[in-house]
């Protein structure tokens, strides 16, 4: 192959409770980016559509996780890259991730692929670290490994992945403003009372524990957010209102997607993931705010080939 088209999925971050720790793939939505070998040495964006973003290597997120894996494997040679956005800077739903994952992963495909999935979130991290400052896992890596995943530690990097039940499905809405990560991280305390870290990592326990389970109710008992989501919604018009119908509407649980705007909520079917997206609509659509809406089932998989060229 010297070419490859592949599909970048949109992630949700955080999950509530598992604040830079925990993320799942999703299915309905992602860019697609088409990475090819080029004599040409070190990396190059040649065309990006669907978003005003940067062309210079070093300055775009898939430039710099693709240098990252480059700068290490010492190819002779580069790759071109053709970036096709269909998610949001700054939704809140792993925009940057997607490139960053899309860029490493379709190079490495292309290298016959010589690194692991886990080896390829180091490198991609890198690409995070431009967008926020901090070199998170919690989107690259359900991106790459598909599903849900755990960061179980940054140092040495352990990303375990967890099953997800058949019938979860997510519902995501972006009111259309845009909430840098960066800025969304620069409001966050730094320090937690005990009392709160004990709730929240009961929580995250629960969770994966509903999802290995595939227990519904302790899925939904354990979407609960202590820490963050107090701070960050402030950010974010109508959340509380949203979140509230939501739930009335059936949801297992709702909560702030990644670093916001975007706010998702679980439930168990599909018809039950649409009644609760007319809910979330309804309120933005009363308050005059606009939005996109997502349902989606987990994608199990992560990144995908969609042609080889």
């Amino acid at each position: 192959m010297e070419a490859v088209k592949v599909f970048c999925p949109a992630t949700i971050a955080n999950i509530s409770c598992g604040f830079d720790v925990l993320g799942v793939a999703l299915d309905s939505i992602g860019d697609e980016m088409v990475v090819r070998k080029t004599s040409k040495e070190g990396i190059h964006i040649t065309k990006i559509e669907g978003q005003d973003l940067p062309m210079e290597t070093a300055k775009n997120v898939a430039g710099v996780a693709g240098m990252a894996l480059l700068e290490d494997i010492g190819h002779q040679g580069g790759f071109e890259i053709e970036i096709y956005k269909q998610i949001k800077a700054g939704s809140g739903i792993g925009s940057s991730a997607a490139s960053s994952t899309g860029a490493v992963w379709a190079m490495n495909e292309l290298l016959g692929k010589p690194y692991s999935s886990l080896e390829l979130v180091k490198f991609a991290m890198e690409g995070e670290r431009l967008a926020s400052g901090v070199a998170h896992a919690d989107n690259v890596a359900p991106a790459l490994f598909g599903g849900f995943t755990l960061v179980r530690s940054y140092a040495p990097l352990d990303i375990i992945p967890i099953p997800s039940p058949n019938e979860l499905y997510a519902t995501v809405i972006h009111p259309q403003i845009e909430v840098r990560t960066a800025d969304s991280r620069k409001i966050l305390k730094t320090k937690i009372t005990l009392a709160d870290g004990i709730k929240q990592w009961g929580n995250v326990g629960g969770l994966i524990a509903g999802l290995f389970t595939a227990d519904y109710d302790l899925i939904g008992r354990s979407l609960e957010d202590h820490i963050v989501e107090p701070i960050r919604s402030i950010l974010i018009p109508g959340f509380n209102e949203v979140k509230s119908e939501a739930l009335l509407a059936g949801a297992l649980g709702c909560g702030i997607s990644g670093s916001g705007p975007s706010i998702f909520s679980f439930s168990k079917g599909k018809q039950t993931a649409e009644q609760v997206g007319q809910a979330m609509e309804n309120v933005y659509r009363n308050i005059g705010v606009d939005y996109e809406i997502h349902v989606s089932q987990v994608n199990s998989k992560g990144i995908k080939i969609v042609d080889r060229i």
